[in-house]
């Protein structure tokens, strides 16, 4: 079995800086690309940033700049810096893994998400 756990989000004023965390355990025998995505009330979930295994970024245009994703192997652990965060930043945000486990079935995984709140 395979867990993403989340963790960093918050209230913060506009301007400034969060930093997430998302953390993969269990059976895992690799990790394709890992990201973040996230969901405003009332709108559909979307791309935030992505980094494959071998370091490919990828920024939605309007985090690009702002935001840096990255992830540590090791630790199959991924980030999110988000710096001059605005209002419109704000919603739940997801951890998505593409992970291949001990019996070589590859599936997608999400976390559980984590308020992110930014207030004008």
């Amino acid at each position: 079995q395979v867990q993403l756990v989340e963790s960093g989000g918050g209230l913060v004023q506009a301007g400034g800086s969060l930093r997430l965390s998302c953390a993969a355990s269990g059976s895992i025998f690799s990790i394709n690309t890992m990201g973040w995505y996230r969901q405003a009330p009332g709108k559909q979930r979307e791309l935030v940033a992505t980094i494959t295994s071998g370091g490919t970024l990828s920024y939605a245009d309007s985090v690009r700049g702002r935001f840096t994703i990255s992830r540590e192997n090791a630790k199959n652990t991924v980030y999110l810096q988000m710096n001059s965060l605005k209002p419109e930043d704000t919603g739940v945000y997801y951890c998505n893994a593409q992970i291949r486990d001990y019996w070589l079935t590859f599936n997608n995984y999400w976390g559980q998400g984590t308020q992110v709140t930014v207030s004008s």
